[in-house]
């Protein structure tokens, strides 16, 4: 049985029907959907010569023993955001399924080395905003003790939803012992970004992920009646927030790749006959290069002191969260260009902005690479994602050009 990329593109419309309504795809992790997709995966298995469980975390493994216990992993995820696109996770499962039997056909049930497909659970965050959730597990970089009282938009918390599903937040270090043996890991992904289709490529090679700087930025100025009180003596708190909401647009704009969003903004006493006294802020700052993610950082603490000064207001910041840049391996990286030029004829290599599980993997030491495929409009998180079906066939055929030229690189190696 050879390679069928049409199939993975079937299975994908498959499980749109089976888990997406008119708003898009609803397979949340820890809900009922993401459970149905799952036992619909487990039937897709049925006949091939593997091992399947899931981990201590969660994660869903599927096992090809090869002749040699070296063991190259594809990874992806089959949970969503909430009306979230067909392909964001799921075609990195189902493009690594199609590889996996492509393999087992091919060396009649014993390739060179052992092939692994995992599913990590919860990559989204979704519910509970813990993102990377099972793959941090895996890579023993887990928060347990922050993370078991986060609680969804119902109060219901993450460790009673997640013992639901049969998976107790104790036990997670144990998933650790799924990186035995583990030579190399790949990622198939759409961009979610507009790169690839404004060059015109389907395909291109992944860099690494960029590092997060993630902070709360309260102003503090001083309510006041809106008509009583004279511009310029007002102490307003969303003067300074909008200073530097527009401000950190020239921050990123000097550097070629990075990013800075103030995506939530939240203002007091909130009514319109009052002057804001107090304005909330989250800033997202994004690079490859972490001296300039922490150049960024300074300059936008730096500008939003000097605004808040003009505006006779105080300001204080607080770490949300971080995480620092992740490279993937460079000699991962050539493979991935030497399988989307055989494929596509051309490649572009760019960074991720958005993180992804290859990211924990990485930081456990296994060489890692991702590749992309491009997305239509550059939208994701979204019921209108999309990707026309020749590229999505193309990604197929260039993952799997991926996986041999790994494995081949893992028996050199060993």
């Amino acid at each position: 049985m050879s390679l069928n990329p049409k199939r993975t593109v079937a299975e994908l419309k498959e499980l749109r029907e089976l888990t997406a309504d008119e708003n898009g795809a609803q397979r949340v992790a820890w809900t009922d959907a993401w459970q149905k997709a799952r036992k619909w995966f487990a039937t897709k298995l049925v006949g091939l010569p593997i091992d399947h469980h899931h981990d201590a975390a969660g994660n869903n493994w599927v096992t090809l023993r090869g002749a040699s216990e070296k063991t190259l992993l594809i990874g992806g995820h089959l949970d969503s955001v909430p009306n979230g696109g067909w392909l964001d996770g799921s075609l990195n499962v189902l493009a690594g399924l199609e590889v996996l039997r492509r393999f087992a056909a091919e060396f009649k049930g014993k390739p060179p080395v052992t092939i692994r497909l995992v599913d990590w659970a919860d990559e989204e965050g979704a519910r509970f905003g813990r993102s990377l959730l099972g793959s941090s597990a895996f890579a023993g970089t887990h928060s347990i003790a922050a993370d078991r009282a986060r609680t969804d938009r119902d109060g219901i918390m993450m460790e009673d939803a997640l013992r639901r599903c049969g998976v107790h937040m104790d036990h997670f270090p144990e998933a650790e012992k799924e990186r035995a043996n583990a030579a190399a890991y790949i990622e198939l992904h759409i961009e979610q970004g507009p790169v690839l289709e404004k060059l015109g490529l389907p395909l291109g090679v992944v860099l690494g992920t960029k590092g997060v700087e993630r902070h709360a930025i309260t102003f503090h100025g001083q309510e006041a009646h809106s008509g009583a009180t004279p511009m310029k003596q007002r102490r307003d708190a969303l003067a300074a927030a909008a200073k530097l909401a527009l401000e950190i647009r020239n921050i990123a704009g000097k550097h070629s790749d990075a990013v800075c969003t103030m995506g939530s903004l939240k203002t007091f006493p909130g009514i319109v006959t009052a002057v804001v006294g107090r304005s909330e802020a989250t800033l997202d700052q994004r690079d490859l290069d972490a001296k300039v993610l922490s150049q960024m950082y300074r300059e936008a603490q730096e500008a939003s002191k000097r605004f808040a000064s003009e505006e006779n207001c105080t300001v204080e910041w607080s770490r949300i969260w971080s995480i620092e840049p992740i490279p993937f391996h460079p000699h991962m990286i050539e493979l991935c260009e030497q399988a989307v030029r055989e494929i596509s004829g051309s490649s572009h290599r760019l960074p991720s902005g958005p993180l992804h599980d290859a990211a924990e993997v990485s930081r456990a030491g296994i060489p890692t690479v991702m590749m992309f495929v491009q997305s239509l409009r550059g939208i994701s998180h979204n019921k209108i994602e999309d990707t026309r079906e020749e590229h999505l066939e193309m990604s197929v055929a260039a993952l799997d050009r991926l996986a041999t030229r790994t494995v081949e690189w893992i028996l050199k190696a060993n």
